[in-house]
């Protein structure tokens, strides 16, 4: 998988250089090869017009020349590297510059008679092609052809002028040298240079593909280097803070089964314990009514817990939906000191704070909330010591609205205090103290609070007392 990233990465790249150096010499190239073949047919058409301008001006009907015309095709000839002759009207050649006419007045040029094609397209003012001149010429040239007349204004031959293309062939051949020359150590270094980047590129998403491969066999360990501020660093640092998550839900996913596995086998052992005890006789009929009390008692803390992991999956899953309405704080947190009425007589405690001012309004979700206060609320009975006092206070300010719950006892140890609103966390380690509990209600309270856009804090003193406070929008 590495390999292959990095080939199609690279191979991709390096295929898109070297296709666009390709089309920029193609381009140049017709570039070139149009302005070279553009000043040749304006150098060529320039000297047929001379050429022409002279004959029209030094022929009479029966088309008779000055003197020193061979000069003159010679000298014109050798300006434009090419060969010079002059066609009658009906393109019989009758004259040439090249050496093989002067010597004995026949030449290659003079063989054969100019089509009447050329003559026609000449004749409108001048022609001008790149190629072998119906075949008259052994290899491309270019050709310019050009009338001149007589003095009735008709036409009384033409001027032809061809120069040899290999010329500009020469030319490109050496231009193409030239170029690539010049390109291949600019793409040799673009090429290194390509090939690191490619590696540096792909190493982060090698690693993070190994790493992946260890995820998936349970290993969170693997971590990936964080280097520069681009994309590539910032994509790195999400997957560690991925992994990060992962390792911590890793943990969290086990201490919930040990957790649940450790709150569901002890009163279930309770309770077939108790049964098993009283069908083989073991408990004596006197203490059934006793133990099947016990029973009872473990049934219920089992449907507590069944419950409470209900409640949270609904919350966590967003299945639990938010009904909004507008309540007093106040009246609530007195309905839920009243449902704990026999405990709080039990153990004697004062309860403070409910009749000191007017009843505050919030609008949320009164269920919920009644369940958050409610956890506190049992908490802060269960663990304030006989005689102690809960105290429950209600305020406002313009945007939120705060409950506080705050009970005398031991306090909580400061080792403890980040991680109470964690699921199945418990103080008591050994679960020895408090048994009912099973560490679910402080998170539960926490993620309906959060579901609110609220906030909950906590401060405790050891050997003083614990208080918590939420936080509400007061519009909800």
């Amino acid at each position: 998988m590495r390999n292959r990233l990095f080939h199609k990465l690279f191979l991709t790249t390096a295929v898109a250089l070297i296709i666009s150096v390709l089309l920029i010499m193609v381009l140049f190239s017709v570039s070139v090869t149009n302005y070279f073949i553009n000043d040749k047919k304006q150098l060529l058409t320039d000297n047929c017009k001379t050429v022409a301008s002279v004959l029209t001006s030094r022929t009479d009907s029966n088309i008779n020349f000055q003197a020193g015309l061979d000069a003159m095709l010679g000298v014109v000839s050798n300006a434009v590297l090419g060969e010079t002759y002059i066609c009658d009207y009906e393109g019989n050649v009758f004259s040439c510059s090249c050496n093989e006419w002067i010597a004995d007045k026949n030449c290659v040029h003079s063989k054969r008679v100019i089509s009447e094609r050329i003559r026609n397209a000449a004749s409108k003012g001048s022609y001008f092609e790149v190629g072998r001149f119906d075949e008259r010429l052994q290899k491309t040239h270019y050709t310019s052809v050009t009338p001149f007349y007589l003095s009735t204004g008709s036409v009384a031959g033409y001027v032809i002028i061809s120069s040899p293309a290999h010329l500009l062939q020469d030319m490109w051949s050496e231009l193409s040298e030239i170029f690539i020359l010049c390109t291949a150590l600019p793409l040799t270094v673009l090429f290194v240079f390509l090939y690191f980047m490619t590696k540096k590129i792909t190493l982060p998403v090698n690693l993070m593909s190994s790493a992946a491969v260890k995820m998936s066999k349970g290993d969170f360990s693997e971590r990936i280097p964080v280097k520069g501020d681009d994309e590539i660093a910032e994509l790195s640092k999400a997957f560690n803070a991925m992994s990060n998550s992962l390792t911590q839900l890793e943990g969290m996913r086990r201490n919930f089964i040990a957790n649940v596995s450790h709150e569901l086998r002890t009163p279930m052992t309770t309770i077939g314990g108790f049964i098993d005890g009283i069908l083989d006789g073991t408990i004596p009929k006197d203490k059934q009514e006793q133990y099947l009390t016990i029973i009872s008692t473990e049934i219920k803390r089992l449907s507590r817990i069944v419950q409470s992991m209900l409640n949270l999956a609904r919350l966590e899953s967003g299945e639990q939906k938010v009904n909004l309405v507008k309540f007093g704080l106040c009246d609530l947190a007195i309905e839920v000191m009243l449902s704990q009425e026999q405990r709080i007589e039990a153990k004697s405690i004062n309860i403070e704070g409910l009749d000191d001012g007017t009843d505050i309004k919030v609008t949320a979700d009164r269920d919920l909330i009644y369940q958050a206060v409610y956890n506190l609320v049992d908490n802060a009975i269960k663990f304030t010591p006989y005689n102690g006092t809960v105290k429950i206070t209600v305020s406002s300010d313009k945007d939120t609205a705060k409950i506080a719950i705050r009970n005398d006892g031991e306090g909580i140890p400061p080792g403890d205090m980040q991680y109470i609103f964690e699921r199945f966390y418990k103080s008591d380690k050994s679960r020895s103290v408090n048994k009912e509990g099973i560490g679910l209600g402080l998170y539960i309270t926490k993620t309906i609070v959060d579901i609110h856009k609220g906030n909950i804090t906590v401060s405790s003193v050891p050997d003083r007392f614990t208080e918590f406070v939420i936080t509400l929008p007061v519009k909800g």
